[in-house]
């Protein structure tokens, strides 16, 4: 069992809501010490036990922090909906690297960031597991979300996790009610089954050349290079949860590029609704809306 190791805790009324922020330490792997900010609603009653949306920041594992700015509009706008917010750190593993995480880097090393980004974002579900009652955390309403590098990872975890583990026991238990994906994209969907498929939110860009709408190489490298591997973006990954009759919103975001992976606060009101439709209430509902681009860079 981990056990909690609250570092601070202050007060934020970001969004008209106030919360109650915790730091947690939920694991140590070599000199990084993996951390995740807890985001509670400051009305909450000692009987509750809420659905809990874990945030994956993006960056391309090289930068990026559970603090910014997404990250806490994120969290605080769960928190102001009921739910617990938890935004969360993860090892940047194409920090320093001379080829980073394009076209240089080649694919068995994109492979492997993936792998223990999945890694990274199920000991930190698996930390709330064991201290849900603690955290206040309903664990069969777990919302996996990201945006960008931290898209991807939990698109592969709820959709992939068998690929990237040999054995999975220690993880077995984890299930994940949705997904919410900015600007994210998987190796294959085809392995989205009737078993692992949820309610999914996508929200993309048209135009983006460094995750794919449709299928297309990550990063737009051409074949000769180190880093060409192809991946299905959320116009393919729809296409199978249309065919599995599994809810969805998906936000087109026409002639957006990578940009779309910076949350929009104003969005998150059709995200949330979105959520207390499927999460919270079962319903079954697939909506496919068109937006035009902001004028804010990611």
């Amino acid at each position: 069992m981990k056990h909690l190791f609250a570092v601070f805790l202050f007060f934020s009324f970001a969004i008209g809501f106030a919360q109650n922020i915790k730091t947690y330490t939920y694991a140590i792997k070599g000199i990084d010490t993996l951390k995740m900010d807890v985001y509670t609603p400051e009305n909450i009653k000692e009987t509750d036990s809420l659905p809990v949306v874990v945030w994956m920041h993006g960056g391309g594992f090289s930068g990026g922090s559970r603090a910014g700015t997404d990250e806490k509009n994120m969290a605080n706008f769960a928190a102001s909906k009921n739910y617990i917010g938890v935004s969360i750190s993860y090892r940047l593993l194409r920090r320093g690297t001379k080829t980073g995480f394009g076209c240089k880097c080649s694919k068995e090393d994109k492979l492997f960031t993936f792998n223990q980004g999945v890694l990274d974002f199920l000991d930190a579900t698996q930390f709330i597991y064991e201290n849900s009652k603690t955290l206040q955390v309903d664990t069969s309403k777990i919302v996996a979300a990201g945006s960008s590098a931290g898209a991807e990872i939990i698109l592969h975890t709820v959709f992939m996790k068998r690929f990237f583990l040999s054995n999975d026991t220690a993880y077995d238990s984890i299930n994940y009610a949705a997904a919410i994906s900015f600007s994210g994209a998987i190796l294959n969907s085809e392995d989205i089954t009737t078993s692992n498929a949820i309610p999914t939110v996508l929200f993309h860009g048209t135009d983006d050349t460094t995750v794919p709408f449709g299928t297309a190489p990550h990063h737009n490298c051409l074949p000769n290079k180190a880093g060409y591997m192809m991946l299905d973006g959320p116009n393919t990954i729809v296409k199978k949860l249309e065919d599995l009759e599994t809810p969805y919103y998906f936000n087109i975001v026409k002639g957006g590029a990578h940009e779309v992976a910076s949350v929009n606060i104003n969005d998150l009101d059709d995200v949330f609704y979105f959520l207390d439709k499927t999460v919270r209430k079962n319903d079954v509902i697939q909506i496919t809306e068109y937006s035009l681009p902001q004028l804010t860079k990611y």
